[in-house]
């Protein structure tokens, strides 16, 4: 009985230590809300863990239609498999911006946001981050994936001719030359 009390209390003293101590900002949440996060999560969006706990995820997100929008994607997605993840900007509480590269795991598949982790590495270093509207980002995120412009215009259900005026939009906005200029400096490749 004593045995498995110590082990007990040890394995919760690793899970702790790991959780606390990760080289990556962790957050454990319910219904979107943060209800654990570590210092490196807090350090990296600029506040300290007190102010996170508690606090809806719509705090690190540009804009809450930001939070909505990818809160429907990533539901869809872990009802799906259970797992969601993708790079984004994010938002830190000087109101500036990061790349962000984020995975989830849901704890309910039936229920994915009931109960989670995430994990947020900022990849800032390896990204711009270039205002851009969420049409641009929609954009920029399918040319990344390969898409061309007619594909691009049925996803959206917008005209190819409306994708390149966007595309032109990030071009200038990025000072890239062309297309795969523009892609490598969206996806943080050296160019």
């Amino acid at each position: 009985m004593i045995r498995e009390i110590t082990y007990t209390r040890m394995k919760n003293e690793f899970e702790t230590l790991a959780f606390d101590h990760a080289p990556l900002g962790l957050i454990y949440a319910e219904n979107r809300t943060i209800r654990r996060c570590n210092d490196r999560l807090a350090e990296m969006f600029g506040y300290r863990v007190n102010d996170l706990e508690g606090c809806s995820f719509s705090v690190l997100y540009p804009t809450t239609e930001e939070f909505r929008r990818i809160g429907n994607l990533g539901l869809a997605k872990m009802q799906d498999t259970g797992r969601y993840e993708d790079e984004r900007i994010m938002r830190r509480r000087d109101e500036t911006h990061l790349w962000c590269r984020v995975r989830g795991q849901s704890l309910d598949r039936e229920n994915p946001f009931a109960r989670s982790v995430w994990s947020f590495s900022d990849i800032s270093a390896h990204r711009p981050t270039v205002e851009m509207t969420v049409r641009e980002r929609q954009v920029a995120k399918m040319m990344a994936e390969g898409l061309t412009s007619k594909e691009i215009a049925r996803r959206l259900g917008i005209s190819p001719r409306t994708v390149d005026v966007h595309r032109a939009r990030l071009l200038e906005k990025f000072s890239a030359r062309n297309s795969l200029e523009l892609i490598a400096r969206l996806t943080g490749l050296p160019i």
